[in-house]
C-alpha cells in the first residue's frame, strides 16, 4: 500500500529552504505590525512614529538571530527523549542570544533617532537588560516551540518506519530479528515496507533513513543495529553512514583517493569508502573492471 499521490515531501524538500525563510520573514512581520499598533496605543504621547522604531529595531535583530537558534537546536536536539539534556545548554545559549538582541536593537534606535536629529536613551542598563532578557527567554523558546512543531509535522508528513514488534499472544508472523517488512506511518496512516524493497540507507543522527522508491522513512535506530537486522545476502555495508541493497546496484565508479561512487538504478548516488570497496570487491569474487 502507497500512499496517495500528490504534492510529496521530496517535492517540498526543493522548496524547504526558501519556505522556511519566508515563514520567518512573515512571521516577524506580522508580530512586529501588531507590537507596534499596540505599542503606539500604550505610549500615545510619545512621536508617531517612535514606538513602530522600538518594534522594528528589535524584531529585525531577533530575526537575524533566528539561524543562531536554529545551529544551537541543531546542536542539541529539543526531543520528547533528549530536552532533559538540552533544556541546560539552551537556558544558557538565551543569555548570549539577549546581550545581542539588546545590543543591536540599541544600536539600531540610536542610529534612527541620530538620523531624525533626536536623542535616544536605552535608561539604566541592568533593570533595563533585566526587563529584556525575561521577554528574550520567552522569544527564544517560542522559536524553539515552533521549530520543534514544524519537526513533527514533517515527520508524519514524511512518514516514519518502525519495526513490527512481536504479538503478544502466538508466534510472530514473521522472523522477529530479520524482518521481512517495515511498518511505516505517514499522515495517520500505516503501510507496510518490504525490505527487499529497500535501496538504500542512510544514518542520520538518532535515525537511520529508509530510501525507498524516491520516499525517505526515517528509523529510530543506529546503522549498526539496523545492519545485524538485514539480509547480509542482500544488503551490504558501503560506508560508515551507507547500506546499499546489491538488487539495486547499477554502477561502481573508481575515484582516485582509492574510494568509490557508487550509483543506484534510481539515479542516487552513494560514497563508498576504501575500507568497504574491499569488502564489496569480495562480495562479487572476481574484481570487475569497476572494483579493480
Amino acid at each position: 500500500m502507497n500512499p496517495a499521490p500528490g504534492f510529496e515531501y521530496r517535492d517540498f524538500q526543493r522548496w524547504r529552504k526558501p519556505a522556511e525563510i519566508a515563514f520567518w520573514v512573515l512571521l516577524a512581520l506580522l508580530n512586529t505590525v501588531f507590537n507596534s499598533m499596540v505599542a503606539q496605543i500604550d505610549n500615545a504621547r510619545t512621536a508617531a512614529w517612535e514606538p513602530w522604531v522600538w518594534e522594528w529595531t528589535s524584531s529585525l535583530t531577533i530575526l537575524a538571530l533566528v539561524p543562531a537558534i536554529l545551529a544551537v537546536e541543531r546542536r542539541w536536539p529539543f526531543r520528547f527523549d533528549t530536552w532533559r539534556r538540552s533544556l541546560p545548554w539552551h537556558l544558557l545559549a538565551t543569555v548570549p542570544f539577549s546581550l545581542v538582541h539588546v545590543a543591536g536593537m540599541v544600536a539600531l534606535r540610536v542610529l534612527v533617532y541620530r538620523l531624525a536629529g533626536r536623542h535616544y536613551d536605552f535608561g539604566r542598563w541592568e533593570p533595563g537588560f533585566g526587563y529584556e532578557y525575561l521577554k528574550d527567554i520567552r522569544t527564544y523558546f517560542i522559536v524553539i516551540a515552533l521549530v520543534c512543531l514544524s519537526r513533527l509535522w514533517l515527520v508524519r508528513w514524511q512518514g516514519e518506519a518502525r519495526l513490527l514488534a512481536a504479538p503478544d499472544e502466538g508466534p510472530p508472523v514473521e522472523p522477529v530479528e530479520r524482518p521481512e517488512r517495515f511498518l511505516v506511518r505517514k499522515l495517520g496512516k500505516e503501510f507496510l515496507v518490504n525490505a527487499r524493497e529497500i535501496e538504500w540507507l542512510q544514518a542520520a543522527g538518532n535515525y537511520v533513513n529508509l530510501h525507498v522508491r524516491g520516499r525517505d522513512y526515517p528509523l529510530r535506530t543506529t546503522m549498526a543495529a539496523i545492519e545485524e537486522r538485514l539480509d547480509p545476502a542482500r544488503f551490504v555495508r558501503v560506508h560508515r553512514s551507507y547500506l546499499v541493497n546489491l538488487d539495486y546496484l547499477a554502477e561502481i565508479e573508481p575515484l582516485e583517493s582509492g574510494d568509490a561512487r557508487l550509483k543506484l538504478r534510481d539515479g542516487a548516488l552513494v560514497p563508498c569508502s576504501r575500507r568497504y570497496r574491499a569488502q564489496l570487491r569480495e562480495r562479487f569474487g572476481e574484481a570487475p573492471a569497476a572494483l579493480a
